[in-house]
């Protein structure tokens, strides 16, 4: 289900929702309380433009105000919902993800593509917390170093993918971050030619992860599911070995209930 999306400028482009929902995707875990001032820099606009947004969400009831400072609502919460709602796949991958969780004692995800990010659509988390931040659905990480992010790149067809890999920043999350470009392509054909991808430690020391591609039985591609795990506890062979296998099984288990 992919049609040509509308670039800035077609006559069909209403800008001014683009802008609204700019402002809204400014705020993040880092940027869960901010002045006028900081959400025109985080949306990539002028104060101006970024006030009448702003007071224009307030109305609508997304975001609250208190003093200078701005931070989204609950109100939020329903547009995420809705998506849940109107996507009869969510349940399922919902219920082997947490089947995955109860067979391995690990976290388990789907994430899709947007653009550089990945965004966490769905979650099923162990009960030991692994990265310093608090995932749930929605949270967005740097596709370029999250074990779903490459596994979906790396299906992309080349000229896309060249698109995507122009446009990327790489940079050193920690000591075993992979920045150099050519050691990038490498490695996403790598993932393209085994169909599932391991990150050791790039995003955050201690985390590794293991991600393999979900498709529908109609050959829609959902996106990629992950299992993540701690680097002390579980060996890379193990997850290779032992946890892949049991993903692979989620993944068709989910093609088949996904008509």
């Amino acid at each position: 289900m992919s049609e040509e999306k509308l670039s800035p400028g077609h006559r069909d482009y209403v800008g001014a929702l683009a802008s609204g929902l700019d402002v809204l995707n400014a705020f993040d875990s880092s940027h869960s309380t901010m002045t006028l001032s900081e959400v025109a820099e985080q949306a990539g606009m002028d104060r101006a433009k970024a006030r009448r947004f702003l007071l224009t969400l307030h109305s609508l009831g997304y975001i609250d105000r208190d003093g200078r400072q701005f931070r989204l609502t609950p109100k939020v919460l329903g547009l995420s919902s809705a998506y849940g709602a109107s996507n009869d796949h969510i349940s399922v991958v919902e219920h082997y993800l947490r089947d995955v969780t109860t067979r391995l004692g690990e976290s388990s995800s789907l994430g899709v593509l947007d653009q550089h990010d990945i965004i966490y659509v769905v979650r099923s988390p162990a009960a030991h917390r692994l990265m310093s931040i608090s995932l749930s659905a929605g949270t967005r990480l740097p596709a370029a170093y999250t074990s779903m992010g490459r596994v979906l790149v790396s299906r992309m067809p080349k000229v896309e993918q060249r698109i995507w890999l122009d446009s990327l920043t790489l940079e050193a999350f920690t000591e075993h971050s992979i920045t150099d470009p050519v050691k990038f392509e490498a490695m996403l054909d790598q993932v393209r030619a085994q169909d599932y991808c391991v990150v050791d430690q790039e995003l955050d020391l201690g985390l590794r992860s293991l991600a393999v591609p979900a498709v529908a039985y109609n050959g829609d591609v959902l996106g990629a599911i992950n299992l993540s795990t701690n680097a002390s506890r579980v060996s890379h062979q193990a997850l290779v070995e032992e946890c892949l296998p049991v993903l692979k099984d989620a993944v068709e288990q989910i093609r088949l209930h996904t008509k």
